[in-house]
């Protein structure tokens, strides 16, 4: 339950509105809904100010529905993250009205027009191309939790120009993801450019010695660039997040 939704509960009571009875129902699964195989946080959006999103690796499709279902009839929006495609499609036959987007891998059910918030836009960078799937789920997650997003595709370092003709709009973002594999050499170029909070996202796109990523990740926990902050290999979805606290912290 979001902190309007429960203000306007028991505003409804105080005016003698709603029936105690009637609230006390639509607390009933207040803190959470246990389905069986999963315990579904509805209290986490009066906690943190953003409610739980589903991880779609390693669930069921059907159990992946149910809980998209729970969450939608409690009145929160659903997001599922790292879904194939076999998981979509049922998804997309459960809920015809649900958004996919196959690069990013992720299904997002809303109720209604997002409402955007914060300090302004989020920037997403992107090193190469190939870092366009994990970048895309940073996109779709940010966007979700209603941040304004602006891209910036294609702008590594081995062609640095192409980076500093678009620095106006590095400037104009209130908080940058920058996402890049190989060496991760582009989160600390964008870290002394910008006056702003960079969060880096290694990803596991590179030649053997890159192992997977952990090069890259290296690299970025070693930035010379002080305002970097990292998150895991490939974690699109937990550098939105953590953005979107910093683009909206004083208003969840």
């Amino acid at each position: 339950m979001q902190k309007s939704a429960l203000r306007a509960l028991l505003e409804a009571v105080q005016h003698g509105q709603l029936p105690v009875e009637e609230a006390l129902n639509e607390l009933r699964d207040l803190p959470f809904a246990d389905l069986g195989f999963a315990n579904v946080d509805h209290h986490r959006a009066l906690r943190v100010g953003l409610p739980e999103v589903v991880f779609g690796l390693g669930k069921a499709p059907e159990h992946i529905i149910a809980i998209v279902r729970e969450l939608r009839d409690k009145g929160h929006c659903a997001l599922v993250t790292r879904i194939d495609e076999p998981k979509a499609h049922a998804l997309q036959q459960a809920f015809p009205e649900i958004e996919l987007d196959p690069l990013a891998r992720t299904a997002f059910l809303k109720l209604g027009p997002i409402e955007t918030r914060g300090n302004g836009p989020i920037c997403v960078v992107t090193a190469g191309t190939s870092d366009l799937p994990v970048a895309r789920e940073a996109v779709v997650t940010a966007r979700a939790f209603g941040n304004e997003v602006i891209e910036l595709h294609d702008v590594g370092v081995a062609g640095l120009h192409r980076l500093l003709a678009r620095r106006q709009v590095l400037y104009s973002a209130s908080v940058l993801i920058v996402v890049a594999g190989m060496e991760g050499a582009l989160a600390s170029v964008v870290g002394g450019l910008v006056s702003k909070p960079v969060i880096a996202v290694p990803t596991s796109i590179g030649y053997g010695a890159s192992f997977g990523g952990v090069a890259a990740l290296l690299s970025m926990l070693n930035s010379c660039a002080s305002g970097v902050s990292v998150v895991n290999i490939d974690n699109g979805f937990g550098a939105a997040y953590s953005a979107t606290l910093i683009n909206q912290g004083a208003l969840l």
